[in-house]
């Protein structure tokens, strides 16, 4: 019968009849050969009865778990691979015919003269066993594939148990299984769905791993000596891996019969036998890693991580976190994610200009493509990396408090989320980077970029403040900033207000829109509030009218909430979260929208217009509509850059965290300095480091890219 064919004829039931009627012993053949130790099974009625019922739907649906591969930008560069089972399948076309027959020559040689059993191999099985020695079994390849798909398909471990129990019920039933199920698929179909998910060990599960693991190859490829060893180990993975001692002279030996039973049955030829014979067996296989600790390129730890926690928050893969992850691990997922493998580079290459990853001191940077939301890169000074508690490299922490304690720093190997948040990682005070939200929501309220203040040296405002608090005027509850310095005093508008950083012009702008207008404008251009203290102001509208320095950016946030804040501009007021996946396709082939855009309107497009060509000044470019007035606290970004930039520096009290944020029309870069193990430290930051490493990343990026320029409010 051709290879493609269904199989047809009588069923299993009417043969055996046929049988008993010639020689009345098949029962008793069937006893001997297949349940010699197991005939009186206390398990026997189920499993009978079950056969009784019809080919149960699992057994010809069931998808065997298989590898999620994650790939960069590109498309093409792998990132990491994550699976419960390292298996994916592939379409019996793209299996080399040397593997189809050296499984069918080991397993069984009738494959394609049976209907699911094989009654000539149960009696033949029966007469070898009477003689004694190694004992057969008589399963066909489809009965095999029937026991592999009840056991893998068990939902717990005593039913996986039961599935591959040696009793008369079970074999009696997954005969009746196999003839059922040959009357629905094709042989070729069989042979596929058992190649695929065949155990061959070292965690290679299905052929396309164990091609990948044992020969580095695909199966396509596979000669037949290679393909001889993979058939030979599916009788028994641990005991016959050849990388092992006791396994291997017995894998050399198992490779031997398949070989011979391909020449006797004429698949090969003797010349052919012999060269199979000859090709060497491996005795190392190929290590197949497992999620992010796993990537190819250290520097892609951080955006890999970043990848699978936005995956766990995802409720289109399943209602809990557990289930997420299940998917990932079993569903054979093609994800292409957002992450440029070119401005990853650069972005490390840049921050080790500044810092080593020895350093307490953390630069962080985040890099995100206006419009899209898409993550482009994420870097840092550290290793993406368990510190190992016997061998522990990591120094102790430099918060005193923990390091009272002998508890060690994130530095310099961490798998903490310090650039993207989460995971108990709150983020950062990134200092006067938050006067952009009360710029914003001027606007909105209709205040011009003209707008004048005349700023003292210090802001007298009605905010409420404890008495005892430097910032308090003096002798009252009041809240009184200062700025940087005393020179800064002066009149301003929202240019030079924002090129210079003047806290006593931006705290009285924050007062005359309401603290809590600003507080919302933050929130709709993606700050997240993941401190609990900050989190109960921000979700209290009272408590948000009287957040006076908001707008001096004592709010925790982290740079990847920046870079979307930011890029919020450079789309015309449209903010999109954070995403890092362009594309994901199922094993089927079939196209997710899940990690597409996920744009809302956070501001009408005038308003980012405007508060974009004010974004100009701090960072030396020049602005469309007023003057900068020669202002700037990073004017070495535009020459760095050579396109049209905005963007902002901050920094906190006592200089804590120093940071900066720039963009163009292509990637908004935001760059933190701060200490993630103490983010209160006593230690400055200084934008003599991070600086540099912001503006010559977006330099990178935008080499060879052409200049355009930002939109005015009003145009096109």
């Amino acid at each position: 019968m051709h290879a493609g064919m269904r199989s047809s004829g009588r069923g299993f039931a009417g043969r055996a009849g046929a049988l008993i009627l010639c020689g009345g012993l098949v029962g008793l053949l069937l006893a001997a050969v297949l349940f010699p130790l197991a005939a009186m099974s206390p398990r026997l009625a189920s499993p009978v009865d079950e056969a009784g019922k019809g080919l149960p739907g699992y057994v010809l649906t069931f998808r065997a778990p298989q590898a999620s591969r994650i790939y960069a930008a590109d498309g093409t560069t792998p990132v990491a691979v994550f699976y419960n089972q390292f298996r994916t399948d592939v379409p019996l076309a793209d299996i080399s015919q040397n593997m189809r027959n050296a499984i069918v020559a080991a397993e069984d040689r009738n494959f394609y003269h049976h209907h699911g059993v094989d009654l000539r191999g149960v009696i033949r099985a029966f007469v070898d066993n009477g003689k004694g020695g190694q004992r057969q079994g008589a399963s066909t390849l489809t009965m095999q594939y029937v026991r592999m798909v009840r056991v893998a398909a068990a939902p717990t471990p005593q039913q996986v148990l039961d599935a591959g129990q040696d009793t008369l019920g079970r074999k009696v039933s997954e005969m009746a299984y196999a003839e059922q199920l040959e009357k629905q698929l094709t042989k070729s179909e069989i042979l596929d769905r058992y190649l695929n998910l065949a155990p061959f060990g070292n965690n290679a599960y299905g052929i396309d791993a164990a091609s990948r693991i044992y020969f580095r190859t695909s199966p396509k490829r596979l000669t037949i000596g290679a393909a001889a060893l993979l058939a030979a180990m599916v009788k028994a993975p641990s005991g016959l891996d050849p990388t092992t001692a006791a396994g291997y002279p017995q894998a050399v030996q198992r490779r031997r019969y398949v070989v011979d039973a391909m020449a006797r049955t004429g698949m090969i030829t003797p010349a052919q036998a012999s060269a199979a014979l000859a090709e060497p067996i491996p005795r190392h296989v190929a290590g197949v890693g497992n999620g992010c600790l796993s990537v190819p390129s250290n520097q892609w730890g951080f955006f890999c991580d970043y990848f699978r926690r936005w995956w766990d928050s995802q409720p289109a893969f399943g209602a809990t976190a557990f289930q997420r992850e299940q998917q990932l691990l079993n569903g054979g997922y093609r994800i292409t994610t957002t992450m440029d493998v070119d401005a990853t580079a650069s972005a490390y290459r840049r921050i080790r200009e500044q810092v080593s990853d020895h350093d307490r001191e953390a630069l962080m940077l985040a890099a995100v493509q206006p419009g899209t939301g898409r993550v482009l890169a994420l870097a840092a000074n550290r290793r993406f990396a368990v510190d190992d508690p016997a061998h522990p490299v990591n120094r102790l922490s430099s918060d005193p408090a923990k390091r009272a304690h002998g508890q060690r720093g994130t530095y310099p190997d961490t798998v903490n989320p310090i650039i993207t948040g989460g995971g108990g990682v709150a983020g950062y005070q990134a200092g006067s980077t938050f006067k952009l939200f009360t710029m914003v929501a001027a606007l909105e309220a209709g205040l011009p970029l003209t707008t004048t203040i005349v700023a003292g040296t210090r802001a007298r405002t009605h905010y409420p403040i404890d008495p005892g608090d430097p910032a308090a005027c003096a002798g009252t509850h009041f809240y009184c900033p200062g700025n940087a310095g005393e020179s800064e005093a002066g009149v301003y508008d929202m240019w030079s207000g924002f090129g210079h950083s003047v806290n006593t012009y931006f705290v009285p702008l924050e007062e005359r829109v309401g603290a809590a207008n600003v507080v919302a404008a933050a929130r709709r251009f993606g700050i997240r509030f993941r401190a609990p203290g900050d989190a109960a102001i921000a979700d209290n509208p009272r408590a948000a009218a009287q957040w006076g320095a908001f707008t001096l950016g004592v709010s925790a946030s982290t740079p990847l909430d920046l870079a979307g804040a930011y890029a919020t501009l450079a789309a015309d007021g449209r903010y999109c979260a954070p995403t890092p996946v362009s594309r994901i396709e199922t094993a089927d082939g079939g196209i997710l929208p899940v990690g597409e855009p996920a744009c809302r309107q956070a501001t009408t497009p005038d308003v980012a217009r405007a508060a974009l060509d004010a974004a100009r000044c701090p960072v030396g470019d020049t602005a469309q509509l007023g003057s900068c007035d020669g202002s700037g606290t990073a004017p070495q970004a535009h020459d760095a850059v050579g396109h049209p930039v905005f963007g902002k520096t901050g920094t906190t009290d006592n200089q804590r965290t120093a940071a900066l944020i720039l963009g163009t029309t292509s990637i908004v870069v935001a760059g933190y300095l701060a200490d993630p193990d103490w983010p209160n430290t006593t230690r400055q930051m200084s934008h003599t480091v991070v600086n540099p490493a912001v503006w010559n990343t977006v330099a990178d990026y935008m080499s060879g890219r052409p200049s355009v320029q930002f939109a005015t409010p009003g145009s096109g």
